[in-house]
C-alpha cells in the first residue's frame, strides 16, 4: 500500500481560498475566480496579460496615422451619405446605406491596416473607431446647424453600421468559427 500525501494549495492572490488549480504557465496555485480559461488550459491573470502584450505591436505613429486615415475616409463617406439624402433616393436610399455602410467600414479598416503596417493593439482599434466618428462629426454638426433631423438620422445609422465593422475588422473579432 502506498501512502500519498496531498499538500493543500491556496490561491496566491486569495491566500484563504483552497484550490486544486495551477496556472499552466507559471505553475502558481489559482482559485476559480483568478483562473482564466485559455485553449491550452487555465492561466493566472498576470500570465494572460503578459501574453496579450506580445500581440500589441502598434507604434506611436500608428495611432496618429490610423486616426487621420479613418477620419478622412469617414468624412468622405459621411459626405456621400449626405448626397444620398439630398438626391432623394427615398426608400432605396435606406437600402443603399444599409448595404454600403459596412462596405465602407471594410474599406476604412483595410486602409488603416495598410497605413499601420498591420500592427495591432486594442488602443489602436479604439483610436481608429474614434477617428471614424470624428470624420462624420462635421457633417452631423452641419445638419444640426441647419436644424434638419433627417440627415442626422442617416448619419447616426451610418456610424452605427461603420464603427463596429471597422473595429471588428481590425481586431479580428469572429462572430462564428
Amino acid at each position: 500500500m502506498t501512502q500519498t500525501t496531498t499538500e493543500t494549495l491556496y490561491c496566491y492572490v486569495h491566500p484563504t481560498r483552497e484550490t486544486g488549480l495551477r496556472c499552466n504557465n507559471c505553475n502558481r496555485p489559482i482559485c476559480a475566480e483568478c483562473a482564466v480559461h485559455t485553449p491550452t488550459g487555465y492561466r493566472c491573470k498576470e500570465c494572460v496579460k503578459l501574453q496579450q502584450k506580445v500581440f500589441d505591436t502598434a507604434l506611436g505613429r500608428d495611432y496618429v496615422f490610423g486616426f487621420i486615415v479613418a477620419a478622412l475616409l469617414s468624412l468622405g463617406a459621411a459626405f456621400l451619405v449626405t448626397l444620398l439624402i439630398n438626391i432623394g433616393f427615398g426608400i432605396f436610399g435606406w437600402f443603399i446605406l444599409l448595404a454600403g455602410a459596412p462596405t465602407v467600414g471594410v474599406i476604412i479598416a483595410e486602409a488603416v491596416r495598410k497605413v499601420t503596417g498591420k500592427r495591432r493593439s486594442r488602443p489602436l482599434f479604439l483610436t481608429v473607431a474614434a477617428g471614424v466618428i470624428a470624420g462624420a462629426l462635421p457633417i452631423i454638426l452641419g445638419a444640426l446647424a441647419n436644424g434638419s433631423l433627417y440627415p442626422i438620422l442617416f448619419q447616426a445609422l451610418y456610424l452605427v453600421l461603420v464603427v463596429p465593422t471597422v473595429y471588428a475588422r481590425l481586431s479580428g473579432i469572429q462572430l462564428s468559427r
